[in-house]
């Protein structure tokens, strides 16, 4: 099996396993509303579960609210949960002449906020997600209170030696009868328009990412990077990124930061889904906690 291929059979597989997990987990859950709101020349399709403080989640690629949902249920049970589905992705019509990039992806988020009337919410980014959180933050510092970036960095520089080059030559034939085009099929208003999704993408994802040191370190919002230690983001950009937040120091003399880092034990890039009770522990604590002046 070429490389290529491994990583749809492993996507597949995962995502296999958690329409499984996610159809169980909404077959004895409350009443969940949802919408869709116009916002840059998208119908946006949102949910929001749960009660309390706001957090705003964000999926990754070839994605759903429904493949997030294990974590989004969890995540719901002491806060309201905002779930987007981003341009091209879940029910969420795609604009064919509009490319993937993630600063519209972040305009898009922030505006839906606006149509529904959330000022201001924490924000958590999945992956492609991720990157959408962190120039959400970027860009819209006045809608992000904390934010918490998963499995996602700012610069080409985040992934392991060859990722990008993989994942830039993956065909949408590779996934002909796998859980992402079967989701894909199920829930778009324009099913015949998978190629698309996978075209964009890739063309996302052969692009050159170079964002400023310095805006990461300008952003305002208290963060919480989390990784899996075999992640297809590297130890070592996570670390930089904790310190560009302002992490990476002697807290019995300085006192603890307003950033903190989390990486996961045994965790893949797609592990990180299934480490539903681990992750909500962590990014509950982070949200709930004091954090210094």
């Amino acid at each position: 099996m070429s490389k290529r291929s491994s990583i749809v059979f492993a996507l597949s597989v995962a995502l296999a396993l958690l329409i499984s997990a996610v159809a169980f987990a909404q077959s004895d859950t409350e009443a969940v509303q949802t919408g869709y709101a116009d916002v840059n020349g998208l119908s946006m399709y949102y949910e929001i579960h749960g009660t309390g403080e706001q957090l705003v989640v964000l999926h990754g690629a070839y994605m759903s609210i429904d493949l997030m949902g294990e974590l989004i249920t969890s995540l719901a049970e002491t806060r309201q949960v905002i779930a987007v589905e981003m341009q091209g992705h879940g029910r969420t019509a795609d604009i064919a002449d509009r490319p993937f990039s993630y600063e519209q992806l972040a305009d898009d988020v922030a505006a839906l906020m606006v149509e529904i009337g959330v000022e201001k919410a924490d924000v958590l980014g999945y992956s492609l997600g991720g990157g959408a959180a962190l120039q959400m933050a970027i860009r819209h510092p006045e809608k992000v209170d904390r934010l918490v970036v998963v499995s996602a960095g700012y610069s080409s520089a985040a992934y392991h030696p060859g990722f990008v080059e993989m994942v830039g030559a993956l065909t949408p034939e590779m996934f002909a009868g796998s859980p992402p085009e079967v989701e894909y099929l199920r829930l778009s208003p324009h099913p015949e328009n998978f190629p698309l999704l996978v075209e964009k993408l890739i063309v996302l994802d052969s692009q050159v990412l170079d964002w400023p040191a310095e805006d990461i370190q300008a952003i305002e919002s208290p963060t919480l990077v989390m990784i899996g230690d075999s992640d297809s983001i590297r130890p070592e950009h996570a670390v930089d990124m904790f310190r560009l937040r302002g992490g990476g120091v002697d807290g019995d003399l300085t006192g603890l930061p307003n950033a903190q880092l989390a990486v996961l034990p045994a965790t893949s890039h797609i592990g990180m889904l299934f480490r539903v009770e681990w992750v909500t522990m962590m990014v509950t604590e982070f949200l709930d906690a004091t954090m210094p002046e």
